[in-house]
């Protein structure tokens, strides 16, 4: 528990509720430093940040402190996608190798783009070890996606793309556009509707990212997910995590070549300012202060439920649509049906409730390791939200 915490940042009065959530989860949770904020039909009501930047404690978290979010990631890229097939750029139901040609390879000649957003593809993983250092080379990680043979017949099973989400869907989107997903992502979206969110991260922005503490691992006799994948290092799940080595390597999220490189499964580096402004456009129907994100068509095919249930890589009950999770009671985004989004490793979340005209989103940089969808910060946070409304 820290003896003071300065929390700054902006709180309508109505919604103070969160506010002592919020400060809630530093005095339960041992919360390092975060940013929660809070759009409401385009308004920003919460926008509120405390604590500190690193473990030491010495430096303080401020306004524009940025920092990684992992699988939060994944939604950025998705609305990428999307918007994409919005352009009429892009067609969801075309091979993947339409795009690109290499990767009619190993059996994945007919396998179509939404699988890849779905989880559904069976390549969460490469088979063949990869030296350290691959992870931050574009070309070697989708060469060995091209190649790869599918884990399971694509579609019959859904299983998390933890990190070759991002490889997939990047180079589908470069093969498109000629641009990386990051340079897409900044001039497409984030420079539009002023986002500080960044995937691919310049120096310049490293004295304002906060270090992310890792969680502390499981005590002896626990039970986790984590765990049982790393098990067998021949397994599937092993190599969903640590193939190549860079993946699971302890404190890499912390270089700077972590935070250079695109990895846009997992590397997205921002606050949750930025987070709920975007899901706050996505909750209005695509737009925000006159900047047209995605069609209205666009996010009510892209929220429909593609797979139910435990999946083939982690053993947990994702209810995926086509590249953001759905609200369900394993995980519950708010109790309206209509919300989609996506959390992080460790804490971090973003999600928008199309009926509440909501975006939310929460950054952290203390991790915390659960056993389920659930980080247990969110759901006071959550609920605040919505006695609030």
């Amino acid at each position: 528990m820290q003896a003071t915490l300065n929390i700054q940042g902006h709180c309508d009065p109505r919604f103070r509720a969160v506010q002592d959530a919020f400060k809630q989860n530093f005095d339960t949770y041992g919360e390092v430093g975060a940013s929660i904020s809070v759009v409401v039909d385009g308004a920003a009501v919460v926008d509120l940040w405390a604590g500190h930047i690193g473990p030491d404690r010495t430096k303080p978290w401020e306004r524009d402190t940025i920092v990684n979010v992992w699988s939060t990631t994944k939604g950025i890229t998705a609305t990428c996608m999307h918007r994409l097939v919005d352009q009429g750029l892009l067609d969801l139901d075309a091979p993947v190798a339409n795009y690109w040609p290499e990767f009619a390879q190993a059996g994945k000649e007919t396998l179509p783009v939404r699988y890849l957003l779905s989880h559904q593809a069976g390549l969460p993983a490469i088979s063949e070890p990869l030296p350290l250092g691959s992870a931050f080379k574009w070309d070697v990680m989708t060469d060995a996606l091209a190649k790869q043979k599918p884990w399971w017949e694509p579609g019959t099973k859904h299983g998390y793309h933890a990190f070759t989400y991002g490889w997939l869907l990047g180079e589908v989107l470069r093969r498109i556009t000629g641009e990386t997903l990051g340079t897409y992502f900044r001039r497409q979206i984030a420079e539009p509707l002023g986002l500080d969110f960044h995937i691919g991260l310049a120096p310049e922005y490293d004295v304002r990212t906060a270090e992310t503490i890792s969680a502390e691992p499981p005590q002896p006799g626990e039970t986790h997910f984590v765990l049982d994948m790393l098990k067998d290092p021949q397994s599937m799940p092993f190599k969903v995590l640590a193939n190549p080595p860079d993946l699971f390597t302890p404190g890499v999220v912390n270089t700077l070549e972590w935070r250079a490189a695109e990895i846009p499964a997992a590397n997205g580096h921002g606050n949750a300012r930025a987070v709920a402004r975007l899901y706050g456009a996505l909750a209005r129907g695509g737009e925000l202060d006159g900047v047209r994100v995605l069609s209205p068509q666009a996010i009510a095919r892209a929220t429909e439920v593609q797979a139910t249930g435990p999946d083939a890589v982690m053993g947990l009950p994702l209810h995926m649509a086509l590249g953001w999770v759905v609200s369900s009671p394993e995980a519950p985004l708010g109790p309206n049906p209509r919300a989609f989004g996506h959390g992080g490793a460790g804490g971090s979340l973003g999600f928008a409730d199309l009926d509440a005209r909501v975006g939310f989103g929460y950054a952290m940089n203390k991790m915390i390791q659960t056993d389920s969808l659930m980080d247990p910060r969110w759901p006071s946070l959550i609920d605040a939200l919505y006695s609030s409304l």
